[in-house]
């Protein structure tokens, strides 16, 4: 049986149980997390583990501050007893669940925004989301003071932010990004899978087949702006309505046109009636023999 976990609530008590996990010299790792966890969750314990860590601590909270007006803050899915129970199973050492009044103290007006990387996808869906997340997380990290912060591939332009984040502000901690975890038909994890209906459940998987269809034309030489204008059409079509489908740099998010020749990121956003889903897959052109014209310029 797991040992039971331990169950910290204030900023004080964090501090004190990983001063004590530091002069015992444990590696530590920190999983930010707003709850309602699944399995795609727990694969982010998981690799913690690969990674080496001797001390686990998942943080859960749901950030006001990263919702925007007549998003689902009050709807989002709240499990505290069976995220615990899962956590435990994991053979986590802490859940650190603060509320609100730890986190944003009164006179509380500090925001952190990073230029770049959020201006467009998600960031241009949702004005103001990315300064609530990096906000949070330099906050979870500070308190923490983890060796490594375990996050997913799923939230792709989320991991490029805050990896971005504690290059610029020296924070010591290695972020580390984790393979999407994903149901058997394809759908990646997410909590607010919960709000699917039955039939929406069934199309959901359409969004990660159109994703690997799209990629693969790219492979091939398809022009970008075919391929996503074919793959929009699809989706809308089969009744997702398309927040936005683009493909960029894998590292700077920088809108790719025409024939993608190198390593490239397609995402997407999408609703499902009132669910919005994201996605994502790596785009890897094949080796194209060069054309006719070039070979005779050369051997001229």
């Amino acid at each position: 049986m797991a040992p039971a976990i331990s169950t910290i609530r204030t900023v004080n008590g964090i501090s004190r149980r990983v001063a004590q996990w530091r002069s015992e010299g444990h590696k530590i790792a920190l999983v930010p997390t707003m709850g309602a966890l699944h399995e795609g969750h727990l694969s982010l314990i998981a690799k913690a583990k690969d990674e080496g860590a001797e001390k686990i601590i998942v943080s859960i909270f749901v950030n006001p501050t990263q919702f925007g007006e007549g998003e689902d803050f009050d709807a989002y899915p709240r499990d505290e007893k069976g995220d615990l129970a899962k956590l435990t199973e994991a053979g986590v050492d802490v859940a650190y669940i603060p509320d609100a009044k730890q986190m944003f103290a009164p006179g509380f007006a500090t925001r952190i925004h990073v230029k770049g990387l959020t201006d467009g996808l998600c960031g241009a869906s949702r004005p103001g989301h990315f300064d609530g997340v990096c906000t949070i997380v330099a906050k979870f990290l500070l308190q923490c003071a983890p060796d490594i912060a375990v996050f997913g591939e799923k939230d792709y332009q989320q991991l490029l932010t805050i990896k971005r984040m504690v290059a610029d502000l020296d924070i010591p901690a290695e972020i580390v990004g984790a393979p999407i975890k994903r149901e058997e038909d394809g759908l990646a994890l997410s909590s607010r899978n919960a709000y699917l209906t039955k039939r929406q459940r069934e199309l959901a998987p359409l969004l990660q087949r159109t994703l690997q269809d799209m990629a693969s034309d790219l492979a091939e030489g398809r022009p970008v702006e075919d391929a996503t204008a074919a793959s929009s059409f699809r989706l809308e079509s089969a009744g997702f309505k398309v927040d936005y489908l683009e493909v960029v740099d894998p590292e700077r998010l920088q809108t790719i046109t025409g024939v993608v020749e190198g390593p490239a990121r397609a995402l997407v956003a999408a609703f499902l009636g009132k669910t919005r889903l994201i996605d994502n897959i790596a785009v890897r052109p094949k080796q194209r023999t060069r054309s006719r014209r070039n070979r005779k310029s050369e051997a001229e």
